[in-house]
């Protein structure tokens, strides 16, 4: 694709020092002070003053839906979601229908994704058969399709087998993959509603103990030790497990781990109004388990922010809690809050949310050309950000189909005012502008 240049003026280069920084053919040309002269002959002045410019982010856990649950979101409604949230790449996890769990349905998914042309999308493969738990997919054919799987997943479900759990482990050893774990024993979940403690018991509502998260986290990463293979713990959501993480990294375990937006922010005491929209896998913890978190993702002991975007058809929702789906939308309120927990409380700096949200997320899930340095030579992925904005969260406003957004109504800060993905800006303003056209000429 042949790409205009853009020279982004005076930008604050992850919130430190001002440069100026020059895109062109797809890459960061120059980095620099005042830049000039014939070498931005032509190019497009964006005017990046308070702005901070950060890497494009990428999200190692979204639900995309598509090919089956179009209803609630498709790749093309999803990546616009996560282009306007400041996003350059997603992994769209394989709860789809059919399940991605052959190699014709992830390269459907990546083709859907170049054809959209808002972020990159790279699939996530089935752990096993129709996340059946029964036979493992068919992860080498995956890895070898044109969608090049490195991460695999049943989530939504756990894989509770230890010896299915081993036998995948062993298997993406050979091609550097990782097995993404949704950690969560289902005996002592059956008919779980919410997180189990003073609040469920209030409510009357079956309770979900943190120790069904903690015993799977625990056996995996001690298998994950045993044949030597690379775990992800998906969406972390209490103290205990921090601290099984934090153990598991202090033996050298190849054990990474995310925690997500809302568990960085929401509480169990939200369930107290019935809302389903509070409805969540795993379930909203207690305010010490919010801290944990907090205190686990600025120390390293977590090393990613994933959305877990987790679109619904309103039907799904809007109904008595007992019956409602579970989950989340996230992609176009991750930036913000993140900034309000962890930047705003001090605990961290915009090079740190870089880390969490980008760099580490990207070696994560083995992608070269994301999670890059602002640097001369690097792909122009980049998003520019207003620190000082303040919106309102409305659900109906979003790009995504989901409404289920668990922070409708609330004041957050910061706004994604563009983002640049392989130099083309398919943000810009705070709107969408156009999609990158992959082998145009």
């Amino acid at each position: 694709m042949i790409h205009a240049s853009h020279l982004i003026r005076s930008a604050s280069l992850l919130g430190k020092g001002t440069a100026d920084v020059l895109v062109r053919d797809g890459v960061i040309a120059a980095v620099g002070q005042d830049l000039g002269g014939a070498a931005i002959d032509g190019a497009t002045v964006i005017d990046a003053a308070g702005l901070v410019a950060l890497p494009g982010m990428v999200d190692l856990h979204t639900h995309l839906r598509e090919p089956g649950r179009e209803d609630a979101e498709t790749v093309e409604t999803g990546t616009r979601a996560a282009a306007l949230g400041g996003f350059t790449a997603v992994h769209a996890m394989a709860n789809s229908s059919p399940v991605a769990d052959t190699a014709g349905v992830v390269e459907q998914v990546w083709q859907l994704g170049r054809e959209s042309g808002w972020v990159d999308v790279h699939p996530v493969g089935a752990v096993t058969v129709g996340l059946a738990g029964e036979q493992l997919a068919e992860l080498g054919a995956m890895a070898d399709s044109r969608a090049r799987v490195r991460v695999f997943s049943d989530d939504g479900i756990c894989v509770s087998d230890p010896v299915m759990m081993r036998r995948a482990l062993e298997y993406v050893k050979a091609f550097d993959g990782v097995i993404a774990q949704h950690a969560q024993e289902p005996r002592l979940t059956a008919g779980a509603q919410m997180n189990e403690g003073k609040v469920s018991a209030v409510l009357g509502l079956a309770g979900w103990p943190a120790v069904a998260e903690e015993s799977i986290i625990a056996r995996d990463v001690l298998l994950a030790q045993h044949v030597g293979s690379r775990l992800h713990v998906c969406h972390v959501s209490t103290a205990g497990s921090v601290e099984i993480i934090r153990w598991a990294k202090g033996r050298g375990i190849c054990v990474t781990a995310e925690v997500t937006p809302h568990h960085l922010l929401l509480t169990e005491e939200l369930v107290r109004s019935w809302d389903p929209v509070y409805k969540v896998n795993p379930p909203l913890r207690a305010d010490e388990d919010v801290h944990a978190l907090r205190a686990a993702l600025a120390d390293g002991t977590i090393d990613i922010v994933g959305t877990d975007h987790a679109p619904h058809p309103s039907e799904a929702k809007e109904c008595e809690w007992a019956a409602a789906a579970m989950g989340m939308t996230g992609l176009e309120t991750a930036l913000s809050v993140v900034q309000e927990t962890m930047i705003e409380s001090g605990l961290m700096t915009w090079a740190d949310f870089a880390r969490v949200t980008s760099a580490a997320p990207a070696a994560i899930g083995r992608l070269g050309d994301q999670g890059r340095p602002l640097e001369p030579g690097e792909p122009a992925n980049i998003v520019l950000v207003d620190p000082a904005a303040r919106w309102n969260v409305d659900p109906a406003a979003m790009a995504t189909k989901g409404r289920n957004s668990p922070f409708a109504g609330m004041e957050l800060p910061g706004r994604v005012v563009a983002t640049f993905f392989r130099g083309h800006p398919t943000v810009l303003d705070g709107r969408l502008n156009t999609p990158y056209l992959h082998g145009a000429r």
